[in-house]
């Protein structure tokens, strides 16, 4: 056995100087009885207490500490007269512990183990919901003397201690009541004896304190990531000892909300979630509670995220997004983000009464870098009361804007500020052009490579006359397609 194995060694080492030593004495001693263990109230020392052996040739005794079904050594007592033992383990603070004694000779012989005998460890935990502390303990065994009850002694706020409370030799617990908000009480559970003697537990404590409830939970944001989700943040107040924490979610403007995670322990101060499995087609609406004994305490206002929609008419894209709910504070402006091919970039900034947008193709479409145009709405709050002014961005809103050329079949250069020019439409950026003009008898009056050039009904300086001319087009698209068109324009002149 691994005792054998410990025994063997530490005799190896302290034996050779022992008198007697090297006599033919093969018999080992009796082994003591462990008759007591406990911890000492007032230093924090655990004492143990054995019988003594009287055989001639005893040289000590050597304690050992028990744990899982192994002995450590912990001492070697040279004195054939000691029937205690006492010292400082940091462990029976945290745990119980057990011992074991045995008895060795002169001739290195040592005793069997002792009976196992371990200290009480307590514990004593707070219930704000029921106003109680509850405190528990390990059994302390019932040999070689039966424990006949265990008292349970408190000290409130560093007072004397008084008996609380006694349960039976088979508890391991009691609920303490009538607790005072805010006091420190110290509890010690002395297991009592058949003899007279009670082994006291190691000293533990708790703080009768009810919950204080946060002033504030501030729902800070809900965005939607280009991946898909929906990102939330809240802000708590720090006075708060509520580390429990519900999240939930209502999908649409009516029904139940639903809780979609639980937070316990951690930072208590600021929250972050991101829900993957939300609809971001959808809007979605989120809250965060205190728990409280299993009970919503407090509930922080809403976030909601944003939902942007778009229709494309041909002509122009049309743009409208939900209102942002609830910020403490309000929504200080509407911001319109534009993907052109470049990334998204500031596009327009809307009042924060509006929740409508509407964007010509013919007025966007040279800033065009590919076929797909996408949008987003950013909400930013102001006036927030605690300082935490959020953000929240819509999912992407996209349309395909067709490679489309028109032009049209009349024009009036009269000055006027109306239909003055003359030039293509196109809903694309053109990676060639050329647009040639000419008159019945073929003359060039026009010709340019710059589509953003327009024709204002003159030829070398001086205005055409009132008749119908030819165009001729060729422009090669962002995707490739080369487009060849011709057709014919009237100037109609009306001063």
């Amino acid at each position: 056995m691994k005792f054998r194995q410990i025994h063997i060694l530490l005799f190896l080492i302290i034996l050779p100087c022992l008198p007697g030593y090297g006599q033919d004495d093969e018999e080992a001693p009796a082994a003591p009885t462990l008759l007591f263990a406990t911890i000492n109230k007032d230093n924090g020392y655990t004492e143990l207490l054995w019988t003594s052996n009287t055989e001639p040739d005893l040289a000590g005794y050597a304690v050992y500490n028990f744990r899982n079904g192994e002995g450590y050594i912990i001492d070697s007592v040279f004195n054939i007269s000691a029937t205690s033992y006492s010292f400082r383990n940091p462990w029976s603070e945290s745990r119980q512990e057990c011992y074991v004694i045995a008895a060795f000779d002169v001739s290195r012989n040592i005793s069997r183990l002792s009976n196992v005998l371990c200290t009480v460890y307590s514990m004593a935990n707070p219930d704000p919901c029921n106003n109680l502390i509850g405190v528990s303990w390990t059994s302390y065994k019932s040999f070689p003397y039966e424990v006949l009850r265990y008292d349970v002694m408190v000290s409130e706020n560093s007072g004397p201690y008084y008996l609380a409370e006694s349960a039976g030799s088979n508890e391991n617990g009691i609920s303490l009541g009538s607790i005072t908000e805010g006091s420190r009480y110290d509890f010690i559970i002395k297991a009592v004896l058949e003899n007279g003697q009670s082994s006291s537990s190691n000293p533990t404590s708790a703080v009768a304190s009810l919950t204080t409830l946060p002033r504030w939970i501030n729902a800070d944001y809900a965005t939607v990531t280009d991946d898909g989700e929906i990102e939330l943040s809240f802000h708590i107040d720090s006075s708060s000892d509520i580390d429990t924490f519900a999240l939930e979610r209502r999908t649409g403007y009516s029904g139940p909300y639903q809780q979609i995670e639980l937070f316990t322990g951690g930072d208590t101060e600021s929250l972050s979630y991101t829900d993957r499995s939300a609809r971001t087609d959808e809007i979605n609406f989120y809250r965060l509670s205190a728990v409280v004994c299993r009970e919503y305490a407090l509930t922080s206002n809403t976030a909601s995220s944003l939902k942007l929609s778009l229709t494309n008419t041909g002509n122009e894209i049309i743009l409208n997004w939900n209102r942002y709910r609830q910020w403490l504070g309000s929504v200080s402006s509407w911001t319109i983000l534009a993907d052109k091919g470049k990334g998204f970039e500031y596009e327009a900034t809307v009042s924060p009464d509006d929740t409508l947008y509407v964007i010509s193709i013919p007025e966007i479409m040279h800033e065009l870098k590919k076929d797909e145009l996408c949008f987003k709405i950013r909400a930013t709050e102001t006036g927030n009361p605690h300082g935490i002014n959020g953000e929240s961005v819509s999912g992407n809103a996209c349309t395909t804007i067709e490679e489309l050329v028109t032009l049209p079949n009349v024009f009036t250069p009269d000055g006027d500020g109306i239909n003055d020019l003359f030039r293509p439409v196109m809903t694309f950026t053109p990676a060639e052009y050329r647009l040639t003009i000419s008159d019945r008898r073929r003359k060039v009056v026009f010709e340019t490579s710059d589509h953003t050039e327009s024709w204002d009904g003159t030829s070398g300086g001086s205005p055409v006359a009132q008749d119908v001319y030819m165009w001729f087009l060729r422009v090669t698209t962002p995707s490739g397609l080369s487009i060849d068109r011709t057709g014919t324009i009237t100037v109609v002149r009306r001063k």
